[in-house]
């Protein structure tokens, strides 16, 4: 009987990567896969030789190629990580290629509606996306998504428990506000925080995702510094309204991405609440929160002004009801949303061919 080596690749796919929660294909585990008459050949890389799933995986991994060749010898070689890759592991979101922190100095200006709404545009742009809620003290996306009273399952991975992410109009959501009541204040210091974070990346069985958009909570305390010692940001979009106060906040924020130790690119600014403009009245703007202040925040931080979103009542209307409204047909709103997306979307790209890889930052406390 011949084997195919596609039908194997298939049923290792069924192998689930303890360290991940993803399977060991996507992952790239799997390498010289090669077939000699009856024997199925194939190494399998792990960060470490003396890793703890050893046996079971090599176990799953045997059953997986003899449930479609049941004759089949199946040989696996266990191999570790090459000696650099063995300092740094393979980070259980290898699989997720843009992550972007979305982030500002002050609260109130939108940071979250901004969030998801750009997490659905790239998403619209046929990208696949999922969005983490890092505000831990204030979480408005269970809300702003519908999702309010659910919960996560969690799935146990050889003995290891794992969060399976829940789904809003077809994308993974994580988010403080599935686990606590939304009456329930969230009293944490730094060192719970920072492991909770660490929770949402690395407990957390995200699929492959093209972008992962993290709703950062206003400022720069433990939950910022947390998410860059946790994972390489690719980079960091900054919400702002046109007014002198925000814009000063939002310069402290942009300074600590930019701190030598952290080094995370500032893809872009949006201007958000950037004029209002009465339905009644649709050529007239009013500029409430003054003007140019998200033009003069992209300068500052060398970047580009993404967007600007009006203020528009059905914006607040539409998160309110669960129903983000890039997702709707809103006048001025929707356009100015899916800009802010297209825009973001070409920043990471221009990102991605003039920077190296972000790293993981080690600060010294």
């Amino acid at each position: 009987m011949s084997f195919d080596k596609s039908v194997i690749v298939k049923a290792l796919s069924k192998v689930i990567d303890p360290n991940s929660g993803q399977d060991i294909i996507t992952m790239s585990m799997v390498r010289d896969l090669e077939i000699d008459g009856n024997n199925i050949n194939f190494s399998l890389e792990l960060p470490a030789l003396e890793s703890k799933n050893k046996a079971d995986l090599n176990f799953a991994c045997l059953q997986a190629v003899q449930e479609v060749y049941p004759s089949a010898e199946v040989n696996v070689h266990m191999i570790a990580a090459a000696p650099g890759l063995q300092q740094q592991p393979k980070s259980p979101t290898s699989h997720i290629r843009n992550i972007i922190a979305v982030a500002s100095g002050k609260g109130g200006v939108g940071k979250s509606t901004i969030s998801v709404n750009l997490a659905l545009g790239l998403k619209q742009l046929g990208a696949k996306v999922g969005l983490i809620d890092a505000d831990l003290y204030g979480p408005s996306i269970p809300t702003m998504l519908g999702l309010q009273g659910q919960r996560p399952q969690v799935k146990q991975v050889y003995d290891q428990p794992k969060i399976i992410p829940l789904e809003a109009y077809g994308m993974p959501v994580m988010s403080i506000g599935f686990i606590i009541e939304p009456e329930q204040a969230v009293v944490l210091r730094g060192p719970r925080l920072s492991g909770i974070i660490k929770q949402f990346f690395n407990d957390t069985i995200w699929p492959e995702l093209d972008y992962l958009v993290v709703d950062l909570p206003p400022g720069t305390g433990d939950i910022q510094l947390s998410l860059v010692q946790t994972v390489p940001v690719t980079g960091a979009v900054l919400v702002t309204t046109p007014q002198e106060v925000a814009i000063a906040d939002a310069i402290k924020a942009m300074n600590m991405f930019l701190l030598p130790s952290v080094n995370v690119p500032i893809l872009g600014v949006v201007e958000n609440m950037s004029w209002f403009t009465p339905a009644e009245l649709p050529e007239n703007k009013y500029y409430l929160f003054g003007e140019g202040g998200g033009k003069r925040l992209a300068k500052a931080s060398n970047s580009a002004l993404l967007g600007q979103v009006p203020i528009v009542q059905h914006i607040r209307e539409a998160g309110d009801e669960g129903q983000p409204a890039i997702l709707r047909d809103i006048p001025q709103a929707t356009a100015a949303l899916q800009e802010v997306a297209r825009n973001a979307a070409r920043q990471v790209a221009v990102r991605n061919e003039t920077k190296g890889p972000t790293q993981i930052v080690k600060l010294n406390n």
